[in-house]
């Protein structure tokens, strides 16, 4: 009997769980679906400034703010988080004439936020807000006002931030994505500003560091068999061949897939040439792509490996497998 309770105890708070993580998502989707015009404005003022984006916020609100500070810098978007007490007490020294303010309050009405309005329009800084409150002091004071379509909190007593605080996550990681993908920000750019720790490796580290090359790398000139290409991709485990001219440019991949695709077809002659049989123009990449652009690649077209080739000379000097960006958390 005790056993039947405990497990339904565990039932009710996995649904418990469940319903206030549905309500969450629910208020990001509602904000979302009220997007507009604002974001629009706000977007735009934040792709053109010259200095940095200021984010302000107390409480639960400062905390989601520091956060958004931090993406918005990570993503190219320079960013800093000001506390509003502290704001008021020195810190407000290092806003500059070319910032702009991005305010966090649910209700609009916090006390400690508004008392810096007057002081950062004095300095004739654009105010965007982010606040449920439309008809608020914030609201009224700002330049662009973002909506937070939320009027209740997870919290059964309406009170602990909880969908406020989603709704305001998410919409600061819309800005800053959003910002990113208007200023053309790549992953080579993120890597340069990660360079440290599992997340910098990952971003840094360069094809060369990973494809299998010297005799580990399958080479066949294009006019040797079908069989002869067969023998060197087992010989050296690769699921695939390069195939060159006689000068040693590529001229064409075969790999494991086109073999099967080969053999449902017909019976194949395996005394055929091989330029007979393989994929022309294959996708390629050089020794310096980043790892991350190339497991991109391999997901986008959908192959399991490809040949890396020299800038100069465009001779395979490598070959790369999806198996070694899974070794490397890549995919």
């Amino acid at each position: 009997m005790t056993k039947t309770k405990n497990l339904l105890n565990k039932k009710k708070l996995i649904a418990n769980a469940r319903k206030i993580m549905i309500e969450e998502a629910g208020a990001v989707i509602k904000t979302a679906k009220g997007l507009g015009p604002s974001f629009i404005k706000a977007i735009t003022l934040f792709s053109k400034i010259k200095g940095k984006i200021i984010v302000i916020g107390i409480g639960k609100s400062g905390i989601i703010s520091r956060k958004i500070a931090a993406t918005l810098s990570s993503t190219g978007s320079p960013s800093v988080y000001l506390h509003p007490v502290e704001c008021l007490h020195g810190d407000m020294g290092i806003v500059g004439k070319d910032d702009a303010v991005l305010m966090l309050s649910y209700s609009g009405e916090t006390e400690e936020t508004n008392k810096l309005l007057p002081f950062l329009k004095s300095k004739g800084l654009v105010i965007v807000a982010i606040t449920k409150g439309l008809k608020s002091k914030l609201a009224k004071r700002s330049d662009i006002t973002i909506a937070l379509n939320i009027n209740k909190e997870a919290c059964p007593f309406n009170v602990v931030p909880t969908s406020s605080t989603a709704g305001m996550l998410a919409l600061g990681d819309a800005i800053a994505i959003t910002l990113m993908q208007l200023k053309g920000f790549n992953s080579s750019h993120f890597a340069r500003l990660h360079p440290g720790g599992q997340l910098g490796k990952l971003l840094n580290i360069e094809i060369k560091d990973l494809m299998h090359k010297g005799k580990n790398n399958p080479v066949i000139n294009e006019n040797q068999t079908i069989k002869k290409a067969l023998a060197i991709m087992t010989q050296t485990q690769a699921g695939a061949v390069s195939i060159v001219n006689s000068k040693g440019k590529l001229t064409g991949f075969f790999t494991d897939g086109d073999l099967r695709r080969l053999l449902q077809k017909n019976k194949p002659d395996l005394n055929l040439k091989i330029k007979a049989v393989m994929t022309k123009k294959p996708t390629t990449v050089f020794p310096d792509t980043k790892a991350i652009d190339v497991a991109q690649i391999i997901t986008a077209k959908k192959i399991d490996n490809m040949p890396v080739i020299d800038r100069t000379t465009l001779k395979p000097i490598g070959i790369i497998d999806e198996r070694d960006l899974l070794n490397e958390g890549l995919l």
